[in-house]
């Protein structure tokens, strides 16, 4: 008569352990970072109104420093905030856009490393080509360059910006890895 074994074996359990050990060492710190860009996109879609007015207000110079001036005083001087994000501000020379994180809410420990930067550029073809020129320089008299304002996002790194043309920009503090695609 022959034995039928029955259940696993003490070793077979410790590998099986020992695998699901190594998965999750793995998968918590993705999953932390993927959690923390997911809070610094808000900060993006946030944003999105500061964009607009930038790209409504900013025909002359003067323009754009009276919407800055008046973005940037609202929710008692901070500009814009939310849950993550503690402030906001234009520039009102250059038009970049700096969202600053609340690192307590973002959690991930970005500590002080936490904003983001966004520069406007004025994209305009010539030759069949799109070139970028920094806002504040096509306000200028001398310059008076026209067209589609474009963006460029900044973490402490630019790779991508400056990939697609932007040069110049200004950086953000936020470290790449908790920045989006678009930032990093």
């Amino acid at each position: 008569m022959k034995k039928v074994q029955q259940g696993f074996t003490l070793i077979e359990l410790m590998i099986v352990i020992a695998i699901i050990g190594i998965l999750a060492a793995v998968a918590l710190p993705a999953y932390q970072d993927y959690t923390v860009r997911a809070r610094v996109s808000e900060g993006l879609t946030l944003a999105t109104d500061a964009k607009a007015l930038v790209g409504t207000s900013s025909a002359t110079a003067p323009e754009l420093l009276a919407a800055a001036t008046a973005f940037n005083a609202q929710a008692g001087g901070a500009g814009a905030v939310s849950k993550y994000v503690s402030g906001m501000a234009i520039d009102g020379v250059t038009g970049v856009i700096t969202i600053t994180y609340d690192a307590a809410n973002v959690g991930g420990g970005i500590g002080t490393n936490n904003t983001l930067a966004l520069t406007p550029y004025v994209a305009t073809a010539a030759g069949g080509a799109t070139t970028f020129t920094a806002l504040d320089v096509a306000l200028t008299p001398a310059t008076a360059v026209t067209g589609s304002i474009d963006w460029a996002c900044a973490s402490d790194a630019n790779g991508v910006a400056t990939a697609r043309g932007f040069t110049g920009m200004t950086a953000g503090t936020l470290e790449a890895r908790f920045a989006p695609s678009e930032c990093r």
